[in-house]
Parts: C-alpha cells; structure tokens; sequence
C-alpha cells in the first residue's frame, strides 16, 4: 500500500483525516462501566480512550491515549489460539476446542453438550484448554513462548503487570472452576493449575493500543510483522485465527459484529479490541468503559465508524474488496 503523497513511514492524508475524524466523534460517547470483577481492573482511568491503525507495509497512525498501557486480557485469546494451531497442528487443537459460536457470556460454565468440549477458543473455557495444550507441549517454557511471541508480533519486549496478574490469581475462582470442569470432560489434563497460572499472566500482558494495530497488522500480513519483518506466527494458523475472530471474537455479540462490522476482531475486559482486515491493515482500540457483553464501548463504535469510513466490512456493498484501502496504493 505504498503512495506517491506519503513517504514509507507516513500514513496517507485519507487515512489521517479519516481517523481524526472517527475519534472526534467515538471520544464523546461516555456509556459503560470499567471492569470490577477482578479488583486492579478497577483502577484504570475511565476516561482513556486510544486508536491505533496499522498497514502492513508499515504505516502507522495513533490518536488520544494510544500508547497507554492496560491489561491485554482476554485480546490474548486469539493469539494464543494461533499459536496453539502451530505447536500441536488443527487436528489436535480441534479435538479439545471447537469453533462454534457459543450464544453465551465469556465466562459461563457451560460446554457444547455434544462434544462434551468448550464451545470455541474465545471464551473462557475455551481459551483455559488451549492453555493447557499449550503447557502440555512446552511445560515450564510456555510462558516465555507466549511473551516471546506476542512480543514479536507487537515489535516491542511486552511484560506481565504483577499486580494485575495477582489479583486475577485471588478472585479467579470461576476460572478454577472451569478448569476443574475441563478435566471431569477430559477437554484438558492433569496438572490443571500450571495451566492456569498461564491463563492468568498471559491476561495480564501490558498492552497499548498500537500494540495491538501492530499485532494485528502482524495478523493482516499473514503472519509476518510488517514493522521489523520478523515472521512471528504460521500462515495456516493464521487463516483458522481469523475465521474464529471472525465468527466468536466478541462473545455473545459476535453475530451483531458480523453484520455491523464486518471483519476479524477479539475484545478483552481490560478495554482493548484488536481487528484485521486481511492483506491491509491492523486495528488497535482503547477505552475501559465496557458494556454489559463486556466489548469496550467506544472500541466497538470506533471499529464500526471505521469500518464505513474506510470501506472495511468484508461484505461491503460499495466497495470491493476495500476499495477505498486500495486507491491508496
């Protein structure tokens, strides 16, 4: 997506006036509550808000608060699913976690009554078993194999927030409960509480909002960080990723994002929302005001006055393919 009117570093002026343009009018909307049900969440300022855009040729465009850090949460789930695809290949991954929509909130304890597995690597329970698998492979190395990664795809050493991580660790009894579950189905095995422990600090991953645009330009470009060239994640793991995000990225309104949106994305409690527009570019938005579905709430009015700005829906009527992505180059 090179220009003739921007140099290789500088976004073209239609993605700048377009992005001024979508904060202006996403940064007054006040609606929600900051997360409490994990006790640190509750500090952050309410009033943040980031937005960060990424192309992958290595475009990038930030407004407001985009390299304040927060907890990556539950945004995690989509890279550690990738990753997860990678060490122990589809088949495997399939037969623990599938990839249906499950209609229900993050954290329910509940699994699809025929497979007796969680639903998708997008809920809680579903992510706990691709921890797990994860820790199957890797045992003491998982960690520093998750931080290793991200931190490749986001071009930057990223670090677990310790208080975070401690307080998820104190009031994470729904999450043992989960993992206990997994083991009665047989979804997961013995010991469960390693695998935990790496749910737990792989959420509490301090994020900023052009981390993730980067992380999911990283996504966009099949694989390949578009900033430092580094390959971070597998191409076919990187298709089956995105099609989850697509179809299970915002709980129990991913069918609402579908229609309203229209491209790949994953929310986390901590107020952050990535989305990939495949083979373009990478989203990052930040702001801790959360809805009742737990999805930011100027995150997904954002994502979704871009999505019309730009073209980005992967249905659009208008454009094809993005055309307006396109005139670009």
């Amino acid at each position: 997506m090179s220009s003739s009117t921007a140099s290789a570093g500088t976004p073209h002026p239609a993605i700048e006036t377009g992005l001024t343009d979508v904060f202006e009018r996403c940064r007054t909307q006040t609606q929600g509550k900051v997360a409490t049900y994990i006790p640190e969440l509750a500090t952050m300022p309410p009033e943040q808000f980031g937005l960060a855009l990424a192309t992958i040729d290595g475009k990038l465009s930030t407004r407001g608060d985009a390299d304040s850090e927060f907890t990556i949460q539950s945004v995690s789930k989509a890279f550690s699913y990738c990753l997860a695809l990678e060490l122990l290949g589809r088949d495997e991954v399939l037969r623990h976690v599938g990839v249906e929509p499950s209609g229900d909130a993050f954290n329910a304890i509940i699994f699809d009554p025929r497979t007796e597995r969680p639903f998708n690597p997008m809920v809680n329970a579903g992510a706990i078993t691709i921890c797990a698998l994860i820790y199957r492979e890797l045992k003491d190395d998982a960690l520093e194999f998750v931080l290793d990664r991200f931190s490749k795809a986001a071009g930057r050493r990223l670090r677990i927030s310790d208080p975070v991580y401690r307080s998820e660790c104190v009031t994470g009894h729904r999450n043992r409960a989960i993992g206990h579950l997994l083991l009665t189905v047989g979804a997961a095995r013995e010991p469960i509480e390693p695998a935990l422990d790496l749910y737990f600090k792989q959420c509490s991953i301090l994020v900023n909002a052009t981390d993730l645009a980067r992380m999911g330009a990283t996504l966009a470009n099949i694989g390949q960080n578009p900033f430092t060239q580094e390959s971070v994640f597998d191409v076919a793991a990187v298709r089956d990723t995105l099609s989850v995000m697509f179809t299970c990225g915002m709980y129990d309104y991913s069918g609402n994002w579908a229609v309203d949106v229209g491209i790949p994305a994953k929310s986390g409690v901590g107020g952050g929302v990535v989305g990939v527009v495949n083979r373009q570019l990478g989203i990052g938005t930040f702001s801790p005001r959360l809805d009742d579905k737990g999805n930011s709430v100027r995150g997904l009015k954002a994502f979704q006055e871009l999505a019309d700005e730009f073209g980005l829906h992967a249905f659009e009527c208008t454009n094809y393919g993005s055309e307006f992505m396109r005139s670009l180059a």
